[in-house]
């Protein structure tokens, strides 16, 4: 297991899956200025690593993240020119386009509150397993904010459909796990004394698989939201192409052969 040095957030990697966590649990885990930018740095930066090859996003001492910190962000805020407030925003987004685009699948595991920036971060993960004591919400309009934040507007009627995302966008209010399941949001319901052994398990069965391949997946499941259908069939017809040129195919291809387990490589 290899410690990360990183100062705003917490982070290990072991066996090519990197877990990551907010580090104040004694405030629910709120993010600052700092931990968006070193967040949204080291996801740009994962692009690049070859040895990482899933992330889970951990919850910390019985809670996900609580949002921006209201002293350390909501505070300062009102106190800034609208050119300085367009640059945080534009930075949070960075935050949630380097989730999307760092070529790695992100498993969100959820405990506790999950609110604001911390509900975005789930959001804009692949995969979401959750406890029953987690509790998402989006609540921009209850400090007096929009519901569009971060790509809210976007991505979050594509997980659960139009209308309940814009009941949770306008209201601000709480899902409920057994919601977030049922409507598709959360991929699993584990008990808390599980999440960790959970999250860990599926990123451990994503990593064995094919790198370039899943790198391939996830750049299309992004892709793909503005193509038509003939496009999207192009792009893919495409990525598989080039997904057969890849080593892992072949050794598949012989593994199958020789009726044994493949073993991938990422090359």
């Amino acid at each position: 297991m290899t410690q990360i040095d990183t100062k705003h957030f917490l982070c290990r990697i072991e066996d090519g899956i990197a877990t990551v966590s907010l580090d104040r649990p004694e405030r629910k885990n709120p993010l600052t200025f700092d931990s968006y930018g070193e967040l949204r740095d080291w996801f740009r930066d994962l692009h690049y690593d070859d040895t990482v090859k899933a992330v889970v996003f951990a919850s910390n001492g019985g809670n996900f993240s609580s949002g921006g910190d209201v002293h350390d962000i909501i505070g300062p805020l009102t106190k800034m020119s609208m050119k300085e407030l367009l640059a945080f925003t534009r930075m949070t987004g960075d935050l949630v386009k380097a989730i999307v685009n760092c070529g790695k699948p992100v498993i969100a595991a959820i405990d506790g509150i999950c609110v604001g920036a911390g509900a975005i971060i789930a959001m804009a993960s692949d995969l979401r397993i959750a406890t029953p004591e987690a509790k998402t919400a989006f609540l921009f309009t209850r400090v007096g904010l929009a519901g569009c934040d971060m790509g809210a507007c976007a991505i979050l009627p594509r997980i659960i459909g139009q209308g309940r995302a814009a009941e949770l966008l306008y209201t601000g209010r709480s899902m409920s796990a057994e919601e977030g399941a049922a409507w598709g949001f959360h991929n699993k319901l584990v008990a808390a004394s599980e999440l960790e052994a959970e999250a860990q398990a599926l990123a451990e069965r994503i990593a064995a698989g094919p790198g370039f391949g899943n790198m391939m997946t996830k750049t299309m499941l992004a892709q793909e939201w503005s193509m038509s259908i003939e496009q999207a069939i192009e792009a893919e017809a495409q990525a598989q192409a080039i997904c057969m040129q890849t080593a892992d195919f072949e050794r598949a291809y012989h593994a199958f052969v020789n009726k044994e387990k493949p073993v991938f490589e990422g090359d």
